[in-house]
């Protein structure tokens, strides 16, 4: 609570509108914490829901299993339940520029800078995104089903579980799980793409280690990250096709620019369905986030196999990296050897 009151009186110095958004932040995570209630408590309760009381008893597995093999937090995270009433936990505004890919960045004490903005409620995101886009931005407003406080609320009852996620299939619920917990092992300030991809290296190989003996969770896990490698291939070939625009004659860019869209929109039910919708709202925010999660991703498996995939020296590892002046961390992570050059990391497989 301390460390919120210093946020917000820092913030205090960045105006007006910064203030309110962290006031907004703040506010919102504080209510998530009062409405969450022990895991045990919801067990105990007569009118839990049977498929609800199931779910929670998997969370505790998958949290123990967390702690215990992939050598992530233990604490008290993920012990708490609750149900928001909506079905995302917050909006985030994402940006960037007509003619380009790099994502507006905005930044906060404790966390530092990142590619993206948090709002709890949907109208005040959507007022957000309008307002960039009054002042020429690309922006977008996704849902999220789950953040990171990055360990600092453990004195609040720590990050729940919640009704956005809870439901997920085996597989995609210990994968939310583990990467919002690889958060509070390893977090760089700035620098999202190392974040996320380390975080989304440790939930395909977490979950997978957990699936080993659920064949039949393991097949709709694997055919879920099947069709979400298809959806990537397409959406890796649309950012390269408009940074290749981009690059070109500033003519020609509003043209070109619509054609690779439309193309994309055309491809998605055959080459990506399933992500029809994605490709359908998709613009230059979209590709600049996506590539946040998902282009260093290759490096941390290769990383993982490197440290003979014994999670304590991969973690290790991964914080020597974090050390590191940021362009001297992404070049090591390129020079990464020992694995294929063409690893998808939404179907790579490890023992």
């Amino acid at each position: 609570m301390r460390r919120l009151l210093l946020s917000a009186a820092l913030l205090g110095l960045a105006g007006c509108s910064t203030l309110g958004h962290w006031g907004q932040a703040a506010g919102g995570h504080l209510a998530i914490t009062r409405a969450a209630r022990p895991v045990d408590d919801w067990l105990a309760d007569a009118r839990t829901p049977a498929d609800l009381a199931e779910r929670l008893r998997l969370a505790q597995q998958l949290r123990d299993f967390a702690s215990r093999q992939l050598a992530l937090p233990d604490n008290n995270s993920y012990r708490r339940y609750a149900d928001l009433g909506r079905a995302a936990v917050v909006w985030n505004v994402v940006a960037a520029p007509p003619f380009g890919l790099t994502l507006k960045t905005w930044c906060y004490p404790l966390m530092g800078c990142a590619g993206y903005q948090g709002w709890f409620d949907l109208d005040a995101a959507r007022a957000s995104a309008q307002a960039l886009q009054a002042q020429g931005w690309e922006a977008q407003v996704q849902a999220i089903p789950a953040y990171s406080t990055l360990g600092w609320s453990r004195l609040l009852g720590g990050d729940p579980l919640l009704n956005t996620f809870i439901r997920y299939p085996d597989g995609e619920l210990a994968a939310m799980v583990f990467h919002e917990l690889a958060h509070q092992r390893v977090y760089v300030a700035d620098d999202t793409g190392f974040n996320e991809a380390y975080a989304s290296a440790v939930e395909l190989i977490g979950a997978r280690q957990w699936l080993a003996d659920k064949p039949e969770a393991r097949a709709a896990f694997e055919a879920g990250r099947a069709r979400r490698a298809a959806f990537l291939a397409l959406a890796r070939e649309g950012r390269a096709r408009l940074l290749q625009v981009y690059a070109g004659p500033a003519e020609a860019r509003p043209t070109a620019k619509a054609a690779v869209m439309a193309e994309l929109r055309e491809r998605a039910p055959r080459e990506a369905p399933g992500y029809e919708a994605w490709f359908q709202r998709a613009n230059n925010a979209s590709f600049a986030i996506l590539s946040a999660y998902d282009e260093l991703v290759p490096a941390f498996l290769r990383l993982f196999d490197q440290q003979g995939q014994d999670w304590a020296k991969f973690h290790a590892a991964v914080e020597r990296l974090a050390a590191l002046p940021r362009e001297q961390r992404r070049a090591n992570l390129r020079s990464l050897k020992g694995g294929s050059d063409d690893l998808d990391p939404a179907t790579r497989q490890t023992r």
